[in-house]
């Protein structure tokens, strides 16, 4: 049987502006220490996403921002308390209302 489907609203519906989008991306990754190809899977897109977004070409899409902030939530409920406090301030900082 499949796991129901989550709806995740963002606190915040304004779409977050391309210089902070690549930082939020370069933070991300440099928290979890993942690659831009771990970051892609775990995010479920392309590498090439994760390297436009990074480098600032592209803007991710509403959804995108959603599964980025539901990998924040996620390592937010790490066992580490330093990782949860950067993926809190993360969270504060990118997506507060």
């Amino acid at each position: 049987m499949k796991a129901p489907i989550q709806t995740i609203l963002l606190p915040k519906t304004s779409m977050l502006e391309q210089p902070q989008v690549s930082q939020l991306i370069r933070e991300l990754r440099q928290l979890t220490a993942w690659t831009q190809e771990e970051l892609a899977v775990a995010l479920g897109v392309a590498y090439g996403t994760i390297n436009r977004w990074e480098n600032g070409r592209v803007q991710p899409s509403m959804l995108a921002l959603k599964q980025i902030y539901a990998v924040l939530q996620d390592i937010n409920q790490s066992a580490i308390q330093e990782v949860r406090e950067q993926s809190q301030q993360l969270l504060e900082k990118y997506f507060a209302a």
